[in-house]
């Protein structure tokens, strides 16, 4: 009924031309637009939408540059041709800050949810399960009952059985909003059609970081993803999965049915991306071990 409610609001404001505001945009999101494969015009078209904000420095101008940024749109940052407008800068800079507070009150709790996980895994590893008994695996058990897919357009339930029996999970973080996660999702579909038959203990989740139940569900049809995704209703409160996340999307994270992380999309706060974790996959399914595969980078 929530999923029905929400697609009815958002076609209701759509009809009514009215659109979330996307915020301004950092040194980050552009970099990350252009290193995905985004001309600097098509950058600097999101610039004059969204506006910049941050600083402009000699760094800044040295990693857009090896990104891909072009003079005309290096001179525009530097200019503030795409600064946020003076007389909005310090809205902006407000919510942003509520922003952040927000997220480090997700990440406090998420850390306490963590903790608490954690134990449970202790004491399930240390309780012999009964014979009579089908025990979920950790990754499993965060999603029992929550996850979807969609076939011609259509959702329905997929079932936690058939998931259950999946030993590598690739956690997929994306959102239609994101330009540089429908860039890369046509690449992990590809990828993913060519291996999941020779494969099949191989899996990916979608989690969505979309605004809206209507706008995940349109990117999972429009983009014909093959794989379940956990409800939109599901994401927000399900804080033990999403701490698998990264600080940026598009972001994979590949784990074993435990939960142990065997590739990420970032080393430690570096953002390799997800074309890194097709790579490692690659010589994963090759019959390199991860430690190789790690020590090769």
């Amino acid at each position: 009924m929530r999923l029905f409610l929400a697609a009815a609001i958002l076609f209701a404001l759509a009809a009514l031309g009215v659109a979330s505001p996307l915020p301004p945009m950092t040194v980050k999101d552009i970099s990350l637009m252009l290193r995905s494969g985004y001309s600097s015009k098509a950058v600097e078209r999101d610039l004059a939408a969204r506006h910049f904000i941050g600083t402009f420095d000699a760094a800044t101008e040295q990693n857009l540059a090896q990104a891909g940024a072009s003079p005309a749109l290096v001179n525009g940052l530097k200019s503030g041709a795409f600064a946020v407008p003076a007389a909005d800068l310090a809205a902006v800079q407000a919510e942003l800050a509520a922003k952040a507070q927000g997220r480090a009150r997700q990440l406090e709790e998420s850390r306490r949810l963590d903790t608490l996980h954690q134990a449970r895994l202790a004491q399930t590893r240390n309780t012999p399960p009964a014979d009579t008994v089908s025990k979920a695996t950790a990754i499993a058990s965060l999603i029992k009952g929550d996850l979807i897919s969609s076939r011609n357009g259509l959702l329905r339930p997929y079932l936690d059985a058939e998931f259950e029996k999946k030993k590598l999970i690739g956690l997929y973080f994306s959102a239609h909003w994101c330009g540089p996660c429908r860039a890369f999702t046509p690449n992990l579909v590809a990828y993913y059609n060519k291996t999941v038959a020779a494969h099949p203990e191989f899996e990916i989740v979608f989690v969505s970081f979309d605004k809206s139940a209507a706008a995940m569900e349109g990117y999972m049809r429009d983009l014909q993803m093959p794989w379940p995704a956990v409800g939109f209703d599901k994401v927000s409160g399900n804080e033990a999965l999403k701490k698998y996340a990264g600080s940026s999307i598009p972001c994979l994270v590949v784990v074993d049915e435990t939960g142990k992380v065997i590739f990420d999309s970032y080393a430690d706060k570096n953002y390799r991306g997800p074309e890194a974790v097709l790579n490692d996959l690659d010589q994963f399914f090759a019959g390199k071990s991860p430690s190789q595969i790690a020590q090769a980078r």
